[in-house]
């Protein structure tokens, strides 16, 4: 089976090579000739666990194969999947103009059935104009060529998007036609060998899909949240409070840990595009415009705990923070709480030394040099006045607190994920505090 991928990002190469991993024949498709040439020769532009040996054994085998030329495999493929991105505009909508462009291409250049797919996550209605800018093409064309669209909204989570993709707890598709739904129940069953599960619905149901579970994710973790600052102020534990409403099945235990906010690539961005949406046709998605707000509070709660500290006196004061990425396994940056509290520091007159295990780089291309960096993570200690994790990353469970109170000039340690021994710090001479305790 021979099919196309527009775009290289993280969803686009993920997928590419765990399909080439099953057997397709998978050609991925990019404008960025910079990036084409380093995939072709071995230089991955993203981090995930297992991607770079998937990559590299792909393309030694042949299956995976890389160009800047959609026009010159359309006749070959298929189905072409499209996983362009689709950045917020200034009102959180989604911005089409990379999944409509590549639908414009799509039908300037087919001559035979084709299935194009869209893998990038849009509004619900996107696929609707899909389907009329290729048909616009083809009238243009003078030409009668049959094509289908469909919708295949990805659920990887970033740290683990290769065994999400190699193994799925489902797949989502919606389609129009028997004949798309064949096409995708053919790529993907090797995938589902043993548990086929394939969920088939309308096109609009699968665009609505994605959005909703990853609201309903950002809804759990800004719920929690809110729980959690108020079980500080009333004398209660977050802790004991998620464990004993996790044990409900009606709710279970995951996305219920609290923290200093979530970001990424998604829930960010999905909740603002389905509250734009909602908008547009008239609707008022109240619990999600108060989800955004509780994650916008919650960003700022590891420095206003450090400020309570201080007295609000910050100024010359060096910190420390363990994790720059928005979760562990990951160099994204994209609406990481780093961001936010390294603004409000820097703003309050502090040093900021910062460790992260592999978002140095993209932490200095975001930034620059406004902050110092360290080798390793006790290398950002030293005379520190705080020390702030934001990355839960294995390396930051087991430290060593003597070491640790060895190098810093006062002994605060502000738990951005909950994840240290409350009564241990205290044993060790360390101030400690932490979410909803």
């Amino acid at each position: 089976m021979n099919i196309a991928i527009v775009g290289t990002g993280y969803v686009g190469l993920v997928s590419g090579t765990c399909f080439a991993e099953m057997g397709v024949n998978v050609t991925c498709v990019d404008v960025d000739q910079k990036k084409i040439e380093g995939l072709i020769n071995g230089v991955i532009p993203i981090y995930e666990s297992g991607l770079e040996d998937m990559v590299i054994r792909n393309v030694r085998e042949g299956r995976l194969h890389f160009t800047t030329d959609l026009t010159s495999v359309l006749d070959s493929v298929e189905i072409v999947f499209s996983a362009v991105g689709t950045p917020p505009d200034e009102d959180g909508s989604a911005d089409l103009q990379y999944v409509l462009s590549v639908a414009r291409q799509f039908g300037r250049c087919i001559n035979k059935y084709t299935l194009l797919v869209t893998k990038s996550t849009v509004p619900v209605g996107t696929a609707r104009k899909v389907k009329q800018v290729i048909q616009q093409e083809l009238d243009k064309r003078n030409v009668d060529i049959e094509f289908d669209v469909a919708s295949n909204p990805e659920f990887l989570k970033e740290g683990a998007a290769v065994k999400d993709f190699m193994s799925p707890d489902r797949v989502v598709v919606g389609v129009e036609s028997e004949k798309a739904k064949q096409l995708m129940t053919k790529i993907y069953r090797p995938f589902l060998l043993n548990n086929f599960r394939v969920i088939f619905t309308d096109i609009p149901s699968a665009e609505m899909i994605k959005y909703a579970a990853n609201s309903m994710l950002a809804t759990r973790i800004s719920f929690m949240n809110d729980i959690a600052n108020l079980c500080e102020k009333v004398g209660a534990d977050v802790n004991m409070v998620r464990k004993g409403i996790g044990s409900d099945t009606r709710i279970g235990s995951k996305f219920l840990y609290p923290g200093c906010g979530y970001g990424g690539s998604c829930f960010p961005k999905d909740v603002k595009a389905l509250i734009n949406t909602a908008r547009q046709y008239g609707y008022d998605m109240q619990v999600l415009q108060a989800v955004e707000q509780v994650n916008a509070y919650q960003k700022t709660v590891l420095f206003d705990k450090l400020s309570k500290h201080y007295n609000g006196d910050l100024n010359g004061k060096t910190i420390a923070l363990w994790g720059l990425s928005f979760k562990p396994e990951t160099d994204d940056m994209r609406e990481a709480t780093s961001l936010v509290i390294i603004d409000k520091l820097l703003a309050s007159g502090c040093k900021v030394n910062a460790y992260d295990p592999v978002a140095i780089n993209e932490c200095k291309r975001r930034i620059g040099d406004k902050v110092s960096y360290g080798e390793d993570m006790y290398g950002v200690l030293n005379d520190a006045d705080a020390l702030l994790l934001l990355t839960e990353w294995k390396q930051f469970r087991l430290p060593s607190w003597n070491k640790v109170k060895q190098l810093m000039k006062q002994p605060v340690v502000i738990d951005g994920r909950n994840i240290y021994d409350a009564q241990e710090l205290k044993n060790s001479g360390i101030i400690y505090y932490c979410i909803g305790r």
